[in-house]
């Protein structure tokens, strides 16, 4: 398999994990709306603490460099996408509504 071929199979795997954790978010946050008076508030206050919503679009922003970075240079920018990617996936986790 090729750079390009490897660059654009990691590219179709991360747009497809932030579309999950997009979806994710969106349910959190139709969950809080539907809440209890206390229980919406309480479940709101998490998802603003956490910078769900915040770091959604930092992932987002680092997989756009990706897809715009040439094949050379798509390898050394994966590592911040990683970071981006491990933060976000630890505040979908955490924020989950029980």
């Amino acid at each position: 398999m090729g750079v390009k071929e490897m660059k654009d199979a990691y590219v179709a795997r991360m747009e497809a994990q932030l579309a999950e954790w997009g979806a994710k978010l969106k349910e959190m946050k139709a969950k809080a709306e539907k809440a209890a008076a206390q229980g919406r508030i309480e479940y709101q206050k998490k998802l603003v603490q956490s910078k769900a919503q915040e770091k959604h679009d930092q992932a987002r922003q680092k997989l756009d460099e990706i897809k715009a970075a040439g094949e050379e240079r798509w390898e050394a920018l994966k590592s911040g996408v990683e970071g981006a990617w491990k933060e976000l996936r630890k505040t979908v986790d955490s924020t989950k509504m029980e």
